[in-house]
């Protein structure tokens, strides 16, 4: 103000070396503003979940009005309880004895096995060491995320920001629901930041786990192959040594295997080495029917469906507005926002992408299954606007609204799984 005394530069060094309080102190650390940022989002989703709980009718997993942790394992999570408890089928399930139905093995064991070891060790019940499992997993994924921005050279305020872009996130009610995508962002992120640091061997056992949690070898195999191109291509000017070379090739065949790890197990255990496909093909089969597994098929066979079925337009506008929708993506991944993010981070996601374009088929579920693509909340957090910012966090919260009213929220026979 004007009139008030200007302290002396003795004054001011002192008032900046004054001793910071404990909760200076500890507001200093990196990972506590992280963890701060993760515990109240989850506070956050806590209260809108307990709200679509307190009004939730009877439903195939629970009765009316369940508690949090009854109705934090609904679909998918009695698909782990039972992976946790019984294991998997030795022979695969059908009701024509021809078409494979829903079964256990399209479920991988990372995430029930740490579920089961918590149980074990603390004597929690599923519900209850599930949620915690993926709470845990969660904060760690954020952990890592902040990290991994950092490293890429986005500032702290951005990385931040990108942080409680993630733990706002639309989907982020998984990261306390009994799914394991908690569990494998965690590893998704890890992985990346080794990646970054072209830490090749310690990716080894990262990539393996990885692989058990979710079906990701493959495209992490794509990310790796380009990431090894590129160095070999920048060898003049980025030295791209032997060890390295041998190292990373090795890493790229390694998750590659790893990608086709549990289609083999699946396939040796039932006697049928289509078990693993045939058994995810179920799931889409109420949308299009039984079908054989084309690459790249289901983008436009889903295209179709939706424009025909559920929208009443012919098929093929359903098809343009596929094409157009990709255009439109890999534009942005050459896009300078996404760019700032490095070449690593964007190899994955374009590999990623390729990968969910080949093999999956767009319904409700999609929104979880883009959970890996995470690394480009970077570039949706670049613009520096309180206004934006804000605006942004409200919207990822109204959306995470939606996604439990559309998803999660159980209405009579529900077709739309998260």
């Amino acid at each position: 103000m004007p009139g008030s005394p200007v302290p002396a530069p003795a004054e001011a060094a002192a008032l900046d070396e004054r001793p910071l309080r404990p909760l200076e102190r500890a507001w200093s650390h990196w990972w506590v503003r992280v963890l701060a940022i993760y515990a109240g989002a989850r506070v956050v989703t806590t209260v809108i979940l307990l709200l679509f709980a307190a009004v939730q009718g009877r439903n195939p997993w629970t009765g009316p009005h369940p508690d949090y942790f009854s109705f934090a394992t609904i679909w998918d999570g009695l698909w782990y309880n039972i992976v946790a408890v019984a294991g998997y089928p030795a022979t695969l399930p059908s009701t024509d004895g021809i078409h494979v139905t829903e079964n256990a093995w399209a479920f991988l064991p990372g995430y029930p096995g740490v579920v089961d070891a918590v149980m074990f060790v603390t004597r929690l019940p599923w519900p209850v060491a599930s949620v915690l499992v993926s709470v845990v997993c969660g904060a760690g994924a954020a952990l890592v995320f902040h990290r991994l921005l950092r490293r890429v050279g986005l500032d702290e305020s951005t990385t931040l920001f990108a942080v409680a872009l993630f733990c706002f996130a639309p989907v982020s009610p998984l990261f306390q629901l009994a799914y394991a995508e908690s569990m494998y962002l965690l590893l998704l992120a890890t992985a990346l930041l080794l990646l970054v640091q072209r830490r090749y061997a310690w990716l080894f056992p990262v990539v393996l786990v990885m692989g058990f949690t979710r079906p990701s070898g493959l495209a992490f195999a794509l990310a790796l192959a380009m990431h090894v191109v590129h160095r070999w291509v920048r060898r003049r000017d980025d030295p791209f040594p032997a060890r390295e070379r041998a190292l990373s090739v090795g890493l790229t065949i390694f998750s590659g295997l790893a990608g086709l790890a549990w289609p083999a197990i699946a396939g040796i255990a039932t006697g049928s080495w289509s078990a693993y496909t045939d058994t995810e093909l179920a799931w889409r089969a109420p949308y299009i029917g039984y079908t054989h597994l084309v690459p790249f098929s289901p983008w436009f066979q889903g295209a179709t469906w939706w424009a025909d079925v559920m929208l009443g337009v012919p098929g093929w506008i359903g098809v343009i507005a596929l094409l157009l929708l990709v255009a439109v993506f890999a534009v942005l991944l050459f896009s300078p926002p996404v760019r700032r993010l490095g070449v690593d981070l964007r190899f994955w996601v374009a590999a990623y992408s390729v990968y969910l374009f080949a093999v999956f088929f767009p319904q409700s579920s999609t929104f979880r299954l883009l959970m890996p693509l995470f690394p480009l909340l970077g570039a949706i957090a670049l613009p520096r606007s309180r206004v934006y910012r804000t605006a942004m966090l409200l919207l990822f919260v109204a959306l995470q609204v939606g996604w439990i009213a559309i998803c999660w929220a159980v209405d009579g026979s529900d077709w739309t799984p998260p």
